[in-house]
């Protein structure tokens, strides 16, 4: 097999491709880049590394620019990575998975081209969630849930710790703070959650007994159809935080959900863990995260 003309001849009708038939210029680069990256494996195992160097030059000198070995390293790495039972999806650009090949973690992958495609994020904002290292922040029973694909819940996606933008450089914390930098980004704070979160409201107003109480933070997630209780604590969690959180999700439930949506879950983020605390906690709706301020 005449390697190289087979890459050439591939990449040429991938040019006329784009040219004649730009509704699919992302399909076709995929299939193109994922053959020619095959190509480029076969003949490596044929002809040595190599081959990777002189092919660059004979594809520059007939084809132009834009055939750098680093490239055409990309090409085969690319099938090298999704050789191996992963599916591509036109839904993202080639761009969104050169950001992803040379990890060697198929899990972590398949995370963020889930989560890419979901979100609609462009390359810029995929490269920012690896870079805050989002699929290692979370839970290690929820990537077990992820791996075997089991039935996921709303508090399976949030991170571990849930990283909050400090902007203002602010040196001395209070709750008033933490949640003032919060609401100031509540969109990149929603999302580190997880996904489908709407904001309600802040210092939500209820009524118990013949006293006022303020929810720090209510949200609703519309996909797993539930409100979502959020406590701000600047210390280490305690027992008590976790009787505070149960009234006010027992007061949604009672006043604000309806019948066909899913009970209120509860949120408590901490500066400091305490396992024990919510290990010992009868109600599962209520999870506990750290915070980190960057």
């Amino acid at each position: 097999m005449n390697y190289y003309n087979e890459i050439k001849n591939e990449l040429i009708n991938n040019e006329i491709n784009r040219k004649v038939k730009s509704y699919s210029i992302n399909k076709s680069d995929l299939n193109t880049y994922y053959n020619v990256g095959k190509m480029l494996s076969e003949a490596g195992k044929h002809y040595g590394e190599g081959i990777i160097k002189e092919y660059s030059k004979k594809l520059t000198n007939e084809l132009g620019k834009g055939y750098t070995q680093s490239r055409l390293r990309y090409f085969r790495r690319f099938y090298d990575v999704f050789s191996k039972c992963l599916t591509l999806s036109d839904k993202l650009s080639y761009s969104h998975y050169c950001e992803l090949i040379w990890n060697d973690d198929i899990n972590k992958i398949n995370y963020y081209i889930n989560i890419s495609i979901i979100q609609n994020l462009s390359v810029r904002q995929l490269r920012e969630k690896i870079k805050i290292n989002e699929y290692e922040r979370l839970p290690e029973d929820s990537k077990n849930k992820l791996i075997s694909k089991e039935k996921s819940t709303v508090e399976d996606f949030v991170k571990s710790p849930i990283i909050i933008k400090n902007n203002n450089n602010y040196e001395i914390i209070s709750e008033k703070i933490l949640q003032k930098l919060i609401l100031e980004d509540i969109e990149s704070f929603m999302k580190e959650l997880g996904n489908s979160f709407c904001f309600i409201g802040s210092e939500y107003k209820i009524r118990v007994g013949n006293s006022f109480n303020y929810i720090d933070l209510l949200l609703f997630n519309y996909e797993y159809n539930c409100f979502v209780v959020v406590e701000l604590k600047i210390t280490e969690l305690k027992k008590e935080h976790i009787g505070q959180i149960q009234i006010y999700m027992n007061y949604i439930d009672e006043n604000l959900r309806k019948i066909n949506q899913d009970k209120t879950i509860g949120i408590i983020i901490c500066k400091q863990d305490k396992k024990y605390v919510i290990k010992y906690c009868s109600d599962d709706r209520i999870i506990s995260r750290e915070y980190e301020l960057v």
